[in-house]
C-alpha cells in the first residue's frame, strides 16, 4: 500500500502527462517493488511556476518524489531499481530539461506505524499470518 508523491514543475503540465505519470509510477510500484497496484496511491501536485530553484537559479523544469513503503518490504537492489527507472519515467514524460538535480526518496515506514482502511500494517501481517 505505497503511497507516492510527485511534485513537478512543467510550463504546462497537461491531463496526459499527469496519467502517465500516474500509471507508470504504480506500474514500477508492482513490477519492481512487488507492491499491489490496486493499493498504491500516487498524488501529481504542480509546483508554482517561479517556485522552484536549483543551485540558487530558477528550474524551469523540476520533479521531486516521495514514496512511502513498509520497511523491511524490499532489497536494496529493488530499492536502487525503483530509483533508476522512475527517473527514466520523469525524463520520459517531462522531456530532456529535467535535470539530474531530481530527488527520489523512498521512506520506509514500520508496519506498526501506517496503515489503510483504519488497520495497520503490522495488524493486517500478523492476521495474514494467524490464516
Amino acid at each position: 500500500m505505497p503511497f507516492i508523491r510527485l511534485t513537478i514543475l512543467a510550463p504546462s503540465l497537461h491531463g496526459d502527462q499527469v496519467r502517465a505519470l500516474q500509471e507508470g509510477t504504480t506500474r514500477l510500484m508492482s513490477s519492481v517493488l512487488g507492491k499491489n497496484p490496486s493499493l498504491t496511491a500516487v498524488l501529481v501536485e504542480q509546483a508554482q511556476p517561479g517556485g522552484w530553484s536549483i543551485g540558487n537559479e530558477a528550474a524551469p523544469v523540476a520533479a521531486h518524489v516521495q514514496a512511502m513503503i513498509t520497511a523491511g518490504t524490499n532489497s536494496p537492489s529493488e530499492k536502487a531499481r525503483f530509483i533508476v527507472d522512475e527517473m527514466a519515467l520523469l525524463k520520459e514524460v517531462l522531456g530532456p530539461d529535467l535535470r539530474d538535480e531530481t530527488y527520489i526518496v523512498l521512506h520506509e515506514v514500520p508496519a506498526e506505524s501506517w496503515g489503510y482502511g483504519g488497520r495497520t500494517q503490522e495488524d493486517r501481517k500478523k492476521r495474514s499470518e494467524a490464516a
